[in-house]
């Protein structure tokens, strides 16, 4: 009888431990049945991401390589850290990282806090006839290509024929070379970047508008808070978590100017500050066939990118807004 009972209450977890095991395992099933067609329909997300986005991943041995055509990606020898070596021993190096850097963290200055006013003021606007215009309007040159958008800034901008011009050379008696002054040039960059994207970029922030409880406006107002106080105390916290989204992804692009921009508003005599990474790339890289040396400096901007954006994020969890 005794060994009985010891036995009984030796089995008795083994038991428990087993219909745990079947319920789990029941559960599994059930929750992969109830989800399959999710599963299915994420498929070819996830195929496309492998195939497109981690499999180029791959593609960053041939910055530690001597790549050669013949040889392929694993048939060329192996040199170590030389094409990183070779990179930042190239003297107009330092100027195409600095011109990099000034050009991106402008476009972030300038072009990152317009599309939040243009958001909180078409929020504001009432009549819907005015506010669907101007939606149109600057939503417009979104889908523009930079093809276009740069043969209109060089057409308006051009010294020979240029309406800009028309109307400088009236008023001064000579024109200005927009496209050929350094500064000029930077202050057109930036101009035409603001007026292809900011329309397009404020529809995410109307979005996060759209989610603000309007009963907070009211309370706001009976309270007496003007419509000033009512955009700082309840629109900005409000979309405050959609502005530090945003901003940290802004952070990883902060190496990556616009390849498309830059090259077709660039030109030979403003190459002191229009040389950056992306069009060195495509100038050395793919004209010169320097592949190792190109995917050593993609190599280099993504890395860069990558602590920016740790960085960013680290810094919004100080303040409990981080995304991870």
């Amino acid at each position: 009888m005794k060994f009985n009972r010891i036995a009984g209450n030796e089995s008795a977890p083994a038991i428990q431990k087993d219909v745990i095991a079947r319920s789990r395992k029941l559960r599994r099933k059930r929750l992969l049945r109830q989800n399959l067609p999710l599963f299915i329909m994420f498929a070819p997300v996830l195929i496309y991401f492998l195939l497109f986005k981690y499999g180029p991943i791959l593609g960053l041995v041939i910055a530690f390589k001597q790549y050669s055509l013949a040889g392929g990606v694993f048939g060329s020898p192996w040199v170590g850290m030389a094409n990183f070596e070779m990179l930042f021993n190239t003297p107009q190096m330092l100027n195409i990282i600095r011109n990099t850097l000034m050009l991106s963290v402008l476009q972030v200055v300038v072009g990152f806090p317009l599309p939040i006013l243009l958001a909180i003021l078409l929020n504001e606007v009432r009549k819907s006839w005015f506010k669907k215009s101007v939606q149109t309007l600057v939503y417009l040159p979104h889908f523009f290509s930079w093809v276009v958008i740069a043969g209109i800034v060089i057409a308006m901008l051009s010294m020979e024929s240029g309406i800009i011009n028309v109307w400088v050379q009236k008023l001064t008696g000579d024109v200005y070379p927009f496209l050929y002054e350094p500064v000029a040039w930077v202050a057109v960059l930036l101009a035409s970047g603001v007026w292809k994207t900011t329309g397009f970029s404020a529809i995410i922030y109307l979005a996060a508008l759209s989610a603000i409880n309007p009963s907070l406006y009211e309370s706001a107002s009976m309270d007496g808070a003007n419509k000033f106080r009512q955009i700082w105390h309840v629109t900005l916290p409000g979309i405050s978590g959609t502005i530090i989204l945003m901003l940290i992804l802004s952070m990883g692009q902060i190496m990556e100017v616009g390849f498309d921009q830059v090259f077709m508003l660039q030109n030979s005599v403003v190459a002191g500050v229009s040389e950056v990474i992306s069009t060195y790339v495509y100038k050395i890289g793919l004209l010169g066939a320097q592949y190792s040396v190109t995917t050593a400096l993609g190599f280099f901007e993504s890395l860069v990118g990558l602590v920016l954006v740790l960085t960013a994020n680290w810094i919004a969890r100080r303040f409990n807004r981080g995304l991870w």
